[in-house]
């Protein structure tokens, strides 16, 4: 049952996301996306000595995930973590679910444990934007992210602490705080074309 629930909210998440892509489409492109193609991807290209545009590194998607283990105790605090990721994404959330039960954490299968949305397309574009250029400079004491962040595949995540960090959140309806997890998955084949990927497009890495 468990199985069958998260296969049918994933199937409606990708509808609604092919939706949603559709109706983006005709608007104009991002202006990160532009400037990518315009400045970045040929700057790149020169930099690395590729002799095939195709070989570019670029952004794939960017994941935005937030754990809820509380959830497992309290179910009502699901509600406000999927609309308040709905509004900082532009998108609507999956439920992400325990695919196997551990009784030391009181965890059952299929239990609420979280919400994700994967971005693609002119909105992972817009949403980056937003974070690299309105959200981190609103991190109290900022001073940079880390450069060590990624896997050694060309993926970086953030974590983020707090919510309140994105302007879409209203402070007075916020219930209690929530950290989130950012996954930035690119093509890079080398996490050093990653970080010189990102740093391109405007990601404030420490000095």
């Amino acid at each position: 049952m468990a199985k069958e629930r998260e296969k049918k909210e994933s199937k409606a998440s990708g509808t609604v996301e092919r939706a949603q892509e559709a109706r983006h489409s005709a608007k104009e492109m991002p202006r990160l996306r532009q400037r990518f193609n315009k400045e970045i991807a040929p700057a790149l290209m020169k930099e690395f000595d590729f002799s095939n545009p195709m070989a570019v590194p670029h952004l794939h998607k960017i994941v935005v995930n937030m754990g809820m283990g509380e959830a497992t105790q309290n179910a009502k605090i699901m509600d406000p973590a999927v609309n308040e990721l709905g509004q900082i994404t532009g998108q609507k959330p999956v439920v992400t679910r325990a695919k196997k039960s551990i009784a030391a954490f009181k965890v059952r299968e299929g239990m609420a444990i979280g919400a994700m949305v994967t971005l693609r397309g002119d909105r992972m574009y817009e949403f980056f934007d937003r974070l690299v250029s309105v959200v981190l400079p609103r991190v109290r004491d900022f001073r940079g992210v880390s450069t060590k962040s990624f896997d050694g595949r060309g993926n970086y995540t953030i974590g983020l602490h707090d919510q309140l960090i994105f302007p879409e959140i209203d402070y007075a309806k916020v219930d209690k705080q929530k950290g989130m997890n950012v996954t930035i998955v690119t093509t890079a084949s080398t996490d050093d074309q990653a970080r010189t990927l990102l740093r391109h497009l405007g990601m404030p890495f420490r000095a």
